[in-house]
């Protein structure tokens, strides 16, 4: 039932040599026969161990630059070769086409290169076409052929041959035949996204080859996975691991500090922000963003984009926090924050991450740029009679950044480079400006002198009305709205300014 079979002839042809060594030697020990090309065939004979040229099996020399070495039907029918077919015996003794049992091979480097930013000649030549076709080959053929595709396996096999002796059950060979048709799979859907940035047939593909088990997804009775390389975005100095919530907080955290380049301190909490200050410290920066609202604070998400010295490690550890994130840490900060041994702390690295977002939805995926428009002080266009001073401007900026990374439909009021509130995730825009002056009235914050911001047009001027009887003269919105005069009017009659971005920031 197992379908035991013994490996005695096995073909390298490999493009990484690091921990192969072991293996090579192993298989020389179970007496298994060799063949290779290239720099593989030049790495076993400097091990001292007998090797064929695939060019001594093909009679064909390697030609065009070794772009054409083991296309050959010598190579793939001893490979294809069904072992318990009469036809396939005898068209291969016919050929005198030797057996396959075993295809060790890997790919060029195409993902690192385009990474690199190579040239495009460069670039086409790292996509592998001789060794994705064995692989093919040998994992359509899992009954009879083990395939490694990758230098992860390597420890795998060697584990097997130790633990068999050279033999391998049809389980064996199917299991990894599944990752080899994985890592073929990937790498033609990261060459077909290379070609796609320039001619956008509309194909959704997706790729990644490392994930990590979370304890569950959102709430307990589900599932979590991710997939992605977090040791690359982060470098995790202490906690417990992240989780699936943690992870949509951390998201968001990032994109929201990354429109800031004064020192900034951000907490969030469900996905948008309870606290943000701009200050020229990033000490000062921390102690305002938990004064915006120190109750939902607790249990937050804590993210800096300046280094944490030691006063600020002091003050965010009196409050319960489930990460913190900065670019870097003093090492006398870093003892503090790591008093509490659950505390994830991250460093985040400089990564490229993608302009695309996107997402299940019914029976399919929706795909957008993601909003990485940040407007500047020339994007503002005054519609009103009074127009905003200088410190209000500034502050109408630094609102709208925040608008733009808080739940739809949101409000927020800022004064002085600081969060006072916001109202998030509202039906209704009423509600949401209602809710931030609640928000923000509760916490003992003086609305006179803050301004407003709306991540979408105001549909009616009720908005503005309601703005101005709780102190706030400046308004930064989209503009957009057949009643935007209406808005303007009143603004014009009771000495309010307004500025239109043109940009609509809606976040779902």
């Amino acid at each position: 039932m197992s379908q035991s079979t013994r490996i005695k002839s096995a073909l390298v042809s490999v493009y990484y040599k690091d921990n192969l060594e072991p293996v090579i030697k192993k298989l020389h020990q179970l007496g298994v026969k060799l063949y290779s090309t290239g720099g593989t065939l030049s790495f076993i004979e400097g091990l001292n161990i007998p090797v064929t040229a695939v060019d001594s099996v093909t009679t064909y020399p390697e030609i065009f630059g070794g772009r054409v070495k083991t296309l050959h039907p010598a190579i793939f029918g001893g490979i294809l070769n069904r072992r318990d077919n009469e036809t396939d015996k005898q068209e291969k003794s016919k050929h005198n086409i030797p057996d396959i049992d075993l295809v060790i091979v890997d790919l060029y480097p195409f993902e690192e290169t385009v990474a690199k930013k190579a040239s495009e000649q460069d670039t086409i030549e790292k996509i592998d076409i001789g060794g994705i076709s064995l692989i093919r080959a040998a994992a359509k053929n899992f009954k009879d052929v083990v395939i490694i595709s990758s230098r992860d396996e390597y420890g795998n096999l060697l584990s097997l041959l130790e633990e068999k002796n050279g033999n391998t059950d049809l389980a064996d060979r199917k299991k990894f035949a599944a990752k080899a048709f994985a890592t073929s799979s990937h790498y033609d859907t990261a060459i077909f996204n290379y070609f796609n940035q320039t001619e956008e047939i509309p194909a959704f593909k997706q790729s990644i080859a490392e994930s990590q088990v979370l304890r569950y997804g959102e709430n307990p009775h589900q599932k979590g996975t991710f997939y992605g390389k977090l040791d690359e975005m982060f470098t995790k100095l202490n906690g417990k691991e992240l989780s699936y919530n943690n992870l949509l907080d951390v998201d968001a955290a990032v994109a929201l500090i990354a429109d800031f380049s004064e020192p900034t301190f951000a907490i969030l909490k469900h996905n948008n922000a309870c606290g943000v200050a701009s200050r020229d410290t990033i000490y000062q920066a921390y102690v305002d963003a938990l004064a915006c609202d120190p109750v939902s604070a607790f249990g937050g998400i804590l993210i800096a984009n300046r280094k944490l010295d030691l006063e600020t490690a002091n003050e965010v550890n009196k409050l319960f926090c489930e990460v913190v994130i900065a670019p870097g840490y003093a090492e006398d900060a870093l003892a503090i924050l790591k008093q509490k041994p659950n505390r994830i702390i991250l460093i985040q690295n400089q990564v490229e991450l993608s302009k695309k977002s996107f997402r299940t939805l019914l029976n399919g995926v929706i795909e957008q740029d993601k909003d990485l428009s940040t407007e500047t002080e020339q994007d503002l266009r005054t519609v009103t009679e009074t127009s905003p001073g200088a410190s209000e401007i500034k502050d109408l900026l630094f609102a709208n950044k925040l608008v733009k990374h808080t739940k739809s439909n949101t409000i927020v009021l800022a004064k002085n480079g600081q969060l006072l509130a916001s109202g998030t995730g509202q039906t209704s825009r009423v509600d949401a400006l209602r809710q931030a002056i609640a928000k923000a009235q509760s916490f003992g914050f003086d609305l006179k002198g803050a301004v407003m911001a709306s991540d979408a047009f105001f549909p009616f001027p009720d908005c503005v009305e309601i703005a101005d009887q709780a102190g706030i003269k400046a308004v930064v919105q989209p503009g957009g709205s057949i009643k935007d005069k209406e808005s303007i009017a009143y603004c014009n009659a009771h000495g309010m300014s307004m500025v239109m971005t043109g940009t609509r920031h809606f976040k779902h």
